[in-house]
């Protein structure tokens, strides 16, 4: 008997640097309620990751990036639970323009931007395992809760 093939979540995360400090949004949501994460969300069917990636940057933050300007750093395979599996996908905006403001109030309580030398405590656990392995190059797969 075949085991029954992977289904799992496709998520992109977009890294959006001004010099040292990098841009977070804090969960207004059930999930991580009041935790921190970069601009992310789920992959829409039928479309390419950079497209999803630039596409979910505007929405929650109305930054503009083209997604030929977002390069892949990180890709973590995260188990969130024992019936759900993600693969996130983590791109830094090489160019980007705009000014973030919080197009998603119901879902985000805040932007900020945190040097990387002071990161926010809290930030969820997935989301962290993409930006440290981007942060400490420790090569470009991450496997997390496995």
């Amino acid at each position: 008997m075949n085991p029954e093939p992977a289904q799992p979540v496709i998520d992109t995360h977009v890294i959006l640097r001004d010099g040292d400090k990098i841009l977070f949004s804090q969960r207004g949501g059930p999930y991580g309620h009041g935790r921190w994460h970069m601009p992310s969300g789920k992959l829409d069917k039928g479309e390419p990751l950079t497209v999803g990636a630039a596409r979910e940057l505007y929405e929650e933050t109305g930054i503009t990036a083209d997604p030929a300007h977002l390069r892949l750093v990180q890709v973590v395979h995260h188990r969130q639970n024992a019936e759900m599996e993600r693969i996130g996908f983590f791109f830094e905006a090489t160019e980007w323009q705009g000014h973030p403001v919080n197009k998603e109030p119901e879902k985000c309580r805040a932007l900020e931007w945190f040097t990387v030398h002071e990161l926010p405590d809290d930030i969820i656990e997935y989301p962290a395992a993409g930006l440290n392995g981007y942060l400490r190059t420790t090569g470009t797969l991450a496997e997390h809760a496995w």
